[in-house]
């Protein structure tokens, strides 16, 4: 459950009279449910939702949340501790009842206070939740708990039913009761205004759905309330790869608006969030006078574009560092950044000012540039449907270069000019432009930017020990990512990161450890991790050794190949390219008995694998390439994708076979 809350300004005392809603009494269980060891729609589930029953009276500023729990595996007893998150300044958790049932009936009270922890604390902004947990779970016990929230009544509140969880839904009922000129059925004249955060009045009660076919919201004028009841709700799916799975649940969000359709609605934000930017970015001395002291007047306008970007880019961005609170700000003279001056003077800004004084920066160089927000592909994708501005993140900037279009991502920091971090790639949001802000959707990354290539020596002797050096080099969005992750940890600890990627890639047997890095704090130059492995490599006996046929590739995590069938469409982030060049050096008197065939798998459109094995005196090089052009694959498409993998995985599966007059197997 979740609030959106908007002020009110009360011209005409409200007569209205409302009754207190009718709040879930905990229920005797069934002698079925108390029996119950499984969910048998979905074996192997953990636990099952019983009831679920939230009501939301905004009249009477009050909401309420109740559930019963089935606990069917020893990971389904986590589902004990419950969190509620609430802003403290506004909420009040309160009446928090609890029970455990037994499988046999005995019930446990929850007799405990519950914690108020404190989440997160901006300026008179707090976010704390209450955390209770209930007593004496076991497997086949019931969880059963409620608790109510109330706000004050300067505000009004319209809620979020999120209708699929982590777990089935036997039967869940849902009711909202908005303000009284919102109540279904209801014409007469209002008495209140409310007011949105910018002082618009709001004259339209809106919902956003995502339900099951054959359901749908019904309403009672009599009681003047929205009501939903669902039954046997799936858990959320859990694929490989799934795109953000908050944009995909079932789910239905209400919220008091000041327009009546997304049209208007949309035409109206778009103009305000730009000038709002503008506002922002707009020119003064202070830009003015830093920009004249960062270009000559000689440069093209790509030279003052890159120079305008590394030196934004230089500067302190929070978001990777440490935001500095309100009583730092005041004690280093420093303040919340309102204009682009003020990030350009303080040195440091979150990702969002940094994006903006680029903006700033390019248009006081003369360049035509617009931004453009989008949301960021890791958290949801947009949806026009769904009238809040909110569902927008990051900020990218659109720059007129000779007359071509180039995008930037200033306030993603270690991203290379021109280098969009693939959150922000193939992104729906808003822009500005010429004609006047509208939609926008970035486009998708070419998938040759994004290479990593993994070039090794390695010595072999008759027994399988291995030492040797791998070069590892990266362009785009994995240098990127190591680059980020050096900003918020030191090198020693980018190293262990770095070689636990490693372990789940080379063969058992085999160690591999960064040496160190080149080039970990220069964007504009490849990546590239110096790899030292040693071990035993595949399994000898009295004349033979077996390897496997591709090192990284030995331990096969392949994704698709195990799931025959998809529900949710495929999204990969990005495209890459993937290749490996391993030189391994024999041994005297050894030869290659048989190697993995050239192969050359292709998906036509999206994807290609090609390997390779060339042998000479003393030494045999394999060679395999993974491009994949495509990002994301519509579910009608994952058979063909799958059989794709699985072709690739079959190809992996080669070994490389070595043969030798007499070669002594270790321990014989």
């Amino acid at each position: 459950m979740r609030a959106r809350s908007f002020a009110y300004s009360a011209l005409l005392f409200l007569v209205s009279t409302f009754s207190t809603p009718v709040m879930a009494q905990f229920q005797q269980p069934t002698d079925e449910e108390l029996k119950m060891t499984a969910d048998a729609k979905y074996p192997g589930a953990a636990a099952v939702y019983l009831n679920i029953e939230e009501i939301a009276n905004d009249p009477l500023h009050y909401e309420s949340f109740y559930a019963r729990i089935k606990v069917l595996t020893e990971k389904g007893k986590e589902l004990a501790t419950v969190e509620v998150p609430y802003l403290r300044s506004r909420y009040k958790i309160s009446d928090i009842k609890a029970r455990t049932i037994h499988a046999d009936g005995t019930v446990i009270p929850l007799a405990g206070k519950p914690e108020d922890l404190l989440v997160s604390k901006k300026g008179d902004r707090q976010v704390d939740k209450k955390v209770f947990t209930l007593p004496s779970v076991e497997v086949g016990s019931i969880l059963e708990y409620r608790y109510d929230l109330r706000y004050d009544d300067n505000h009004f509140s319209s809620p979020l039913w999120e209708i699929q969880r982590d777990y089935s839904v036997r039967k869940a009922h849902y009711q909202f009761t908005p303000f009284q000129n919102f109540m279904p059925g209801t014409h007469a004249t209002t008495s209140m205004y409310l007011t949105d955060a910018k002082g618009n009045t709001v004259n339209t009660l809106i919902w956003w759905m995502n339900l099951p076919k054959g359901t749908t919201i019904t309403t009672d004028a009599t009681a003047g309330s929205y009501n939903l009841d669902v039954t046997d709700i799936p858990p959320r799916p859990d694929e490989e790869w799934m795109p953000p799975i908050q944009s995909l649940l079932y789910k239905v969000f209400f919220y008091y608006k000041s327009a009546s359709n997304a049209q208007e609605f949309w035409t109206k934000e778009a103009k305000d969030w730009s000038k709002d930017v503008d506002k922002f970015a707009e020119q003064s001395k202070t830009i003015h006078e830093a920009v004249a002291g960062l270009i000559a007047p000689t440069d093209s306008e790509m030279v003052k574009a890159q120079k305008l970007y590394k030196a934004v880019e230089a500067l302190d961005n929070t978001d990777y560092s440490r935001k500095k609170s309100e009583s730092e700000l005041k004690q280093l003279k420093l303040k919340e950044a309102k204009h682009a001056e003020d990030t350009w003077k303080q040195k440091s800004g979150d990702s969002e000012d940094i994006a903006l004084l680029y903006l700033a920066m390019v248009r006081s160089a003369g360049l035509t540039a617009y931004a453009i927000k989008v949301v960021a592909r890791n958290k949801g994708v947009f949806d026009p449907t769904y009238m809040d501005l909110d569902q927008l993140d990051d900020t990218v900037i659109l720059l007129g270069i000779d007359g071509k279009g180039m995008l930037v991502d200033p306030g993603e920091k270690m991203a290379p000019f021109t280098t969009l971090n693939w959150r922000h790639s193939d992104a729906g949001g808003l822009r500005q432009s010429a004609e006047g802000p509208g939609y926008q959707a970035t486009p998708i990354q070419a998938y040759a930017a994004n290479a990593t290539i993994r070039t090794g020596d390695i010595l072999l002797d008759a027994h399988g020990e291995i030492t040797g050096n791998i070069q590892i080099v990266m362009a785009g969005q994995e240098a990127l990512r190591w680059r980020q992750t050096a900003l918020r940890n030191d090198e020693t600890e980018v190293k262990k990161e770095f070689d636990k990627e490693l372990e789940g890639m080379v063969p058992d047997g085999v160690e591999a450890h960064v040496d160190h890095f080149l080039s970990l704090g220069d964007p504009d130059t490849n990546l590239m991790a110096i790899v030292k492995v040693k071990g035993t490599l595949g399994t000898a006996t009295s004349k033979r050794l077996m390897l496997p046929g591709f090192f990284f590739a030995a331990q096969g995590h392949l994704p698709f190949v195990k799931e025959e069938k998809r529900q949710i469409a495929v999204d990969m982030h990005y495209g890459e390219r993937v290749s490996e060049q391993i030189t391994y050096h024999l041994p005297d008197g050894v030869t290659v008995e048989g190697a993995p065939p050239d192969a050359n798998i292709p998906w036509t459109g999206h994807a290609a694998f090609v390997t390779k094995t060339v042998s000479t005196a003393g030494q045999v090089v394999v060679s395999r390439t993974l491009a994949r052009a495509f990002t994301q694959a519509k579910p009608e498409e994952y058979q063909d994708l799958r059989g794709f993998y699985q072709k690739v995985a079959a190809s992996d599966q080669q070994q490389l076979v070595l043969t030798a007059v007499s070669v002594a197997a270790k321990g014989n």
